[in-house]
């Protein structure tokens, strides 16, 4: 079987873009050529792997499985090609939301003291878990676990409380903590990016109404302005501090796990070597 890494390249866009055009501009080659190398990989594979008619397209679940696959191996061959030209290169850490809160900095001090020669670039993304699947980020902090068989290891580093963040003129901005059912009176902001809560958080028949923004300056600005209140993990009122809310322990609700995650094939060659700095220090 001769798959090529163009192959490769013409899938990941496909599946990135949703479209032979869109593909055929982010790889500026042109839009039959992505066509023709596409029909090129399904005969040599022998499999279909997307599904196209004028009106629609869509990766196959053959598609997807080659599609997370292909970027994988994409980076490693940027990443080994860079390893021989310039060194290995930074190593790219991921994460959500809060990174570690309190724990950010001194880790990553910590880091640069003892690993001078590999620097650490730290990456907001929306969706961790995919670009450390896809090769975009070495290792990524997740409040989740990673769902399904997708190739990552999963190790909980410690437990973390949640707070509630509440305007600063809301009467609840006095109390010491609150509970979940001092928020159920209440509007709550959900944003996109953190899926750590939701209106499951509640018992049923108590879940208060809720609303999605799409990213943490949006929850930010609903919640200072009034709109909602929102409940998150403790990190965040060390990573996002607002002249306008006051974070609040909420007494009643379970703690969050925080998990270093790494893909079961390293693509960084300092990842053990972080995951055993990072245990060390925050490890339970």
């Amino acid at each position: 079987m001769n798959v090529e890494l163009r192959h490769l390249r013409v899938l990941a866009a496909i599946g990135d873009e949703g479209t032979f055009t869109d593909a055929a501009a982010v790889l500026r080659i042109s839009q039959p050529a992505v066509s023709r190398t596409l029909d090129q990989l399904e005969r040599r594979t022998g499999t279909q792997l997307v599904e196209r008619t004028t009106r629609h397209l869509a990766l196959t679940d053959a598609g997807r499985r080659l599609w997370e696959h292909a970027h994988r191996i994409l980076s490693q061959v940027e990443t080994a090609l860079a390893d021989i030209t310039t060194g290995s290169g930074p190593l790219r850490v991921g994460f959500a939301w809060a990174a570690l809160g309190r724990h950010t900095v001194p880790l990553l001090r910590g880091w640069r003291q003892d690993h001078p020669d590999t620097p650490v670039q730290v990456h907001r993304r929306d969706d961790p878990e995919t670009a450390l699947r896809h090769g975009q980020i070495d290792v990524a902090f997740l409040r989740t676990e990673p769902s399904g068989n997708t190739g990552l290891r999963s190790f909980p580093l410690y437990g973390e409380r949640r707070v509630a963040a509440v305007p600063e003129t809301d009467p609840l901005a006095q109390l010491p903590a609150v509970r979940l059912a001092d928020l159920a009176t209440r509007a709550v902001a959900l944003c996109a990016t953190a899926s750590t809560t939701t209106a499951d958080l509640w018992p049923r028949g108590q879940r208060p109404q809720t609303f999605d923004v799409a990213n943490v300056d949006e929850w930010l600005t609903a919640i200072a302005v009034g709109d909602a209140v929102g409940v998150t993990a403790e990190g965040t009122e060390h990573s996002h501090p607002h002249p306008g809310i006051r974070y609040l322990p909420v007494s009643d609700a379970p703690p969050l796990t925080v998990h270093l995650v790494l893909p079961d094939a390293p693509t960084h060659p300092a990842s053990h070597a972080f995951h055993d700095h990072v245990t060390r220090l925050l490890g339970d």
